[in-house]
């Protein structure tokens, strides 16, 4: 067990590591902190802290710096976020008001975020499969091609390219337009794909149902990947910026980030606080080969469902400040999927 007192010098350990970069001595935190005790008492309260693997001396060093555990009960019991400043509030607000349309606005997301933090920042998009199919759109472009524009009621556009067999008329774009409009808008994008997969060949010589397929062979592709859960992210260039901070190779963190899969999975099993905010340090990362790296997130909602925001980066992190941007971004994004709802 530790003391009260323990925990406090725990906080000044986590708080002037984080600033300094420099292991903490008992001679540091009692000129640094308003203790009212001796240097003595703080080395004890420091062996105690060391016992409970909370603190650890790298090499030879005389003074100590966090161990993964350590931070986790900084993060748990210790950590006070701090607000943002109000300039760093307008900066948000304007910047993500400028989104155009949902992508935009989650890239605009993590690169606030990793501006703000200094941090790798990722932004689930939420999950699609709920969402209807609000609108279908086709555009004759010349010659064997028809850009085919999907919009669901979440506010996600997807256009693509379908090379057709032959080049349609207006009058065909027109018959394709309403065959594929009926067959699909205002349903969800879980049963338009379904639809979409199970509609019947086209029958031999007819020219529109030929051009049907192909453009339906579109819309069920792009279909599938709205279905998918994807991550948005911004700030790797940070990693390598920071690559003091991490004891082995920041490979792992750099594959994790290209692959996506091992965050998608970490984000989804993170457990979150009353405060919708969750954290996973060090060890409790092993299982994604990221037991170097710190990872936060924050719960954001629209009308397709929730997801996630949040930060990758090394433990030696300004967490009562990351939490808090991670949370505040949380709310505005939340707040700006709801008004478009809401305008809709």
């Amino acid at each position: 067990m530790v003391s009260e007192r323990g925990l406090q010098v725990l906080r000044a350990i986590v708080q002037d590591y984080v600033d300094t970069r420099e292991p903490v001595g008992s001679k540091a935190i009692v000129e640094r902190h308003a203790f009212g005790v001796s240097a003595a008492t703080i080395r004890n309260d420091m062996a105690l802290l060391e016992d409970e693997d909370l603190i650890v001396a790298p090499h030879t060093s005389s003074g100590r710096v966090p161990t993964d555990k350590g931070y986790r009960v900084f993060v748990d019991h210790l950590a006070e976020l701090r607000p943002l400043s109000s300039a760093q509030r307008s900066a948000i607000t304007s910047f993500l008001d400028e989104a155009g349309d949902l992508d935009d606005l989650l890239a605009r997301t993590v690169r606030a975020l990793t501006q703000l933090t200094g941090q790798v920042a990722i932004v689930q998009y939420p999950s699609f499969a709920r969402a209807n199919l609000s609108h279908v759109e086709l555009v004759a472009l010349g010659g064997p091609r028809v850009l085919v524009i999907l919009v669901t009621d979440t506010g996600r556009v997807s256009q693509r390219i379908a090379l057709v067999p032959f080049e349609p008329s207006e009058g065909d774009i027109v018959q394709l337009r309403a065959r594929v409009g009926a067959l699909l808008v205002g349903r969800s994008v879980a049963d338009c794909a379904q639809t979409v997969a199970t509609t019947d060949a086209p029958r031999p010589g007819n020219a529109l149902d030929a051009i049907a397929d192909a453009v339906l062979r579109v819309v069920g592709e792009e279909l599938e990947e709205f279905r998918q859960d994807r991550l948005v992210m911004a700030g790797a260039a940070t990693l390598a910026k920071r690559e003091s901070d991490f004891r082995g190779s920041i490979y792992p963190l750099l594959e994790a980030i290209e692959e996506q899969v091992t965050l998608l999975r970490l984000m989804t099993e993170m457990v979150a606080d009353e405060q919708g905010l969750s954290a996973s340090i060090g060890r409790e990362n092993e299982p994604f080969g990221l037991v170097e790296a710190s990872v936060l997130a924050s719960r954001y909602d629209g009308s397709a469902g929730g997801a996630r925001v949040g930060l990758l980066g090394p433990m030696r992190m300004d967490y009562s400040s990351n939490l808090a941007a991670v949370r505040a971004v949380a709310h505005y994004l939340t707040r700006m999927l709801e008004d478009d709802d809401t305008a809709r």
